[in-house]
């Protein structure tokens, strides 16, 4: 899922990356006030475990890749903006150490799949866990992946149309969203059933040693 370098355009990257500090910063105070001595190492495991999985990518057409994420998982057990401060420094260390995703893109790709993801699937699991909570948990790992991917297949989609030379050559990333949309989307969907079965999984694990606070996001 992750964006690579040389994609995206300035005219997109440059103001993701200004929207993305304020919320950085925002989401770091909200960490600072409300991260405990004794979660710390529980976070570190589970931002550990996002790692992990997001480095098992499968290149899809495109220009993306699909992986399972752990993001519901975060976002349910920590909040949404603690999530979005994880993801952004598993990408930030993924982009740098390991060449998976781009530098330019960390921004939209932190935004996508941190902050988007992240929250898409916290509140859709506060939501619908009043019906049935193993149902909630699939769905919030469902659309942790899905959402994001469909904001990464639009901001692909549109570059042809932000930036293009005078004969209408794209400039960088070369395909349209009649292209990007189906490439990306209908793997995701399939994806996305196995991420929400490793949530609802791992949840339970975490429940049973009593790990979930379900911290207000």
């Amino acid at each position: 899922m992750h964006i690579p370098d040389g994609f995206i355009a300035p005219q997109v990257y440059l103001p993701a990356y200004g929207a993305a500090a304020g919320l950085w910063a925002y989401a770091a105070r909200r960490l600072r006030a409300a991260l405990l001595e004794e979660t710390i190492p529980r976070l570190a495991v589970l931002t550990a475990f996002c790692f992990v999985v997001m480095m098992i990518m499968v290149p899809l057409p495109g220009g993306t890749s699909a992986h399972a994420t752990g993001i519901a998982l975060l976002a349910i057990v920590f909040g949404v903006w603690t999530a979005f401060v994880s993801v952004s420094l598993v990408l930030l260390l993924q982009a740098l150490l390991f060449g998976a995703g781009g530098v330019t893109a960390l921004a939209l790709n932190a935004l996508a799949m941190g902050l988007v993801g992240s929250a898409a699937a916290r509140y859709s699991y506060l939501l619908l866990r009043r019906i049935h909570e193993g149902f909630g948990l699939v769905a919030a790992g469902w659309l942790s992946v899905n959402v994001a991917a469909l904001l990464m297949a639009l901001v692909l989609g549109v570059q042809p149309v932000i930036a293009h030379a005078d004969d209408g050559q794209p400039l960088f990333f070369p395909f349209g969203l009649s292209v990007t949309l189906p490439a990306v989307m209908i793997p995701h969907a399939l994806i996305g059933i196995g991420e929400g079965v490793l949530t609802l999984l791992m949840f339970r694990l975490l429940s049973q040693r009593g790990w979930v606070a379900r911290n207000a996001g």
